[in-house]
């Protein structure tokens, strides 16, 4: 819970983000992940959204953030996935031979509300990605 700008309660909505490689090409290793995420970081607190847990495999991202009830989330998405793949692309040329077309980021995503489920058990889930059992 935090309080807006008229100091009434709000509930921050947690959500969990799975955004995936166009055509599931294995490109994202621990630096390409990191720049994705710093990337998240710096446009979130515009959409009053803040990161909560990261974790990457090589073929898809996932994300727990929260976010603000009148937070465009949507919005939000179309914007990171727009100004991630721009920037990957340039920084990391490397990855264009990969791809097929221009395209870094599958057209669809999975995002879910984490509902009742609690924070902690998310978190969980989510550092045990990529993890070899």
């Amino acid at each position: 819970m935090q309080l807006d700008n008229n100091n009434h309660s709000v509930f921050l909505m947690y959500y969990h983000l799975v955004l995936v490689i166009k055509y599931r090409r294995k490109v994202i290793d621990n630096v390409i992940s990191e720049r994705l995420k710093n990337i998240f970081e710096y446009i979130s607190p515009k959409y009053n959204i803040s990161l909560q847990e990261w974790n990457h495999d090589t073929d898809h991202i996932h994300i727990l953030f929260k976010g603000h009830p009148n937070t465009e989330i949507s919005r939000f998405i179309n914007a990171y996935k727009s100004a991630s793949s721009r920037l990957i692309k340039k920084e990391f040329s490397h990855i264009q031979e990969k791809l097929w077309q221009e395209h870094f980021w599958s057209r669809s995503f999975c995002l879910l509300t984490t509902g009742g489920a609690p924070v902690g058990a998310i978190k969980q889930y989510i550092e045990s990605q990529g993890e070899k059992l």
